[in-house]
């Protein structure tokens, strides 16, 4: 059995055994730096919607506030310094290769990273932490937080909704969504610089 086949199977087994309180303890894991991908549990969250198992109200509840309460922790840890961040991130098997990449693009494009983060790979499991080594906000924090991740975890539970108990085939194929959001906004980024570069050419 693979990692991701062995993910897959100990997280629905978790959210079989513990329901709703499972959904909210894996998304809490997921937005702090453990191995929980998102998209091995809310597709399972959406199956069981269609099964009548789940409510969709209840799951975005659950869901949403695994996020936020996983995204304050690593906010918290990220308020802590660096030092103890890479001292016992190891134990949740942090990559400080990762963790540097996403401190440099939080330090680019500001708070607003919170939301589009949710979107992105990597970045999504750790773009807290950089938040609270730079002490933003709270407020705007969870804000940004809440929103991106219910847009992305009721993207999720709805895709697994809609395809049954053929569920398990999004976690074959999200990693290339992934790659479509990152180009994306690359490419807005770049449509973006070359706005402000153009407006700044004197007439």
């Amino acid at each position: 059995m693979g990692l991701t086949e062995a993910l897959c199977y100990y997280n629905t087994w978790f959210i079989n055994q513990c329901g709703y309180v499972g959904v909210f303890l894996l998304m809490t894991l997921e937005s702090m730096i453990a191995p929980v991908p998102s998209e091995l549990v809310m597709p399972f969250a959406g199956f069981l919607i269609f099964t009548g198992q789940f409510t969709v109200v209840s799951v975005l509840v659950a869901s949403t506030l695994g996020s936020i309460v996983g995204s304050l922790l690593s906010y918290g840890m990220g308020m802590l310094g660096k030092p103890v961040v890479l001292r016992y991130g190891r134990y949740l098997l942090l990559n400080p290769h990762h963790l540097e990449w996403t401190e440099q693009f939080f330090v680019r494009h500001g708070g607003k990273t919170i939301f589009i983060s949710r979107f992105i790979p990597v970045v999504r499991h750790l773009i807290s932490i950089p938040a609270g080594l730079a002490r933003m906000p709270l407020i705007p924090f969870i804000l940004y937080t809440a929103v991106g991740a219910t847009m992305w975890n009721m993207f999720l539970a709805y895709l697994g909704f809609r395809l049954k108990q053929n569920w398990p085939l999004i976690q074959e194929y999200t990693h290339i969504l992934d790659y479509f959001v990152v180009a994306g906004l690359m490419g807005a980024g770049v449509y973006l610089v070359w706005k402000i570069r153009h407006a700044r050419k004197p007439a």
